[in-house]
């Protein structure tokens, strides 16, 4: 699947105990529901499974950050252990719980990197990059908002964005200080 392409995910059409496995690339799992459109539940890369019996009733988006390859398989345990869906969102809803939009901002990228990202000498690269609205999403804030930090971090040179690559880098003092402990 091409980078900026979505999926519907939904549940009523695939086996009860069915998992989708990313096998390459890095996906944002999102709601389809029309009161929730759009919110991000989870990014998944290589390796990650969704199970699709703990999906609301509607499904679930699955957007290709970077090209994605993922195959469906049926889960023959019915483990009640760890769900990386639930886990994504629990993070991501203790980034939104956060006083200020920049500590939020800055607790998503360090949860980002410290997630999908690598470090690369200097910095820290995440493989895709996000939108400003979508950041905004993320943080609790507008667009205009999220534009404003990210350009208060370029300024600061803790955030590069490399000219023609879908990557972002981001300085390692920014992730290492953030707010939340990854």
């Amino acid at each position: 699947m091409p980078a900026g392409q979505s999926v519907l995910i939904d549940n009523s059409q695939l086996k009860v105990r069915s998992c989708l496995e990313v096998v390459k690339g890095v996906a944002r799992v999102y709601c389809p529901c029309e009161e929730t459109e759009g919110m991000t539940l989870a990014f998944l890369q290589e390796g990650d499974e969704l199970r699709t019996d703990r999906l609301c009733s509607e499904g679930v988006c699955v957007e290709a950050l970077t090209t994605l390859t993922f195959r469906n398989f049926h889960k023959e345990s019915d483990s009640v252990g760890y769900d990386l869906v639930n886990e994504w969102t629990l993070q991501l809803l203790r980034i939104r719980h956060l006083g200020s939009a920049e500590q939020r901002l800055q607790a998503l990228l360090a949860l980002l990197v410290n997630r999908l990202g690598r470090r690369c000498g200097e910095w820290c690269d995440l493989p895709f990059r996000l939108t400003h609205d979508r950041i905004g999403e993320l943080i609790g804030s507008t667009r205009v908002t999220s534009t404003r930090l990210i350009s208060r971090l370029r300024t600061a040179k803790l955030i590069n964005v490399p000219t023609g690559e879908q990557k972002l880098r981001l300085a390692p003092s920014l992730i290492e200080s953030s707010p939340i402990a990854a």
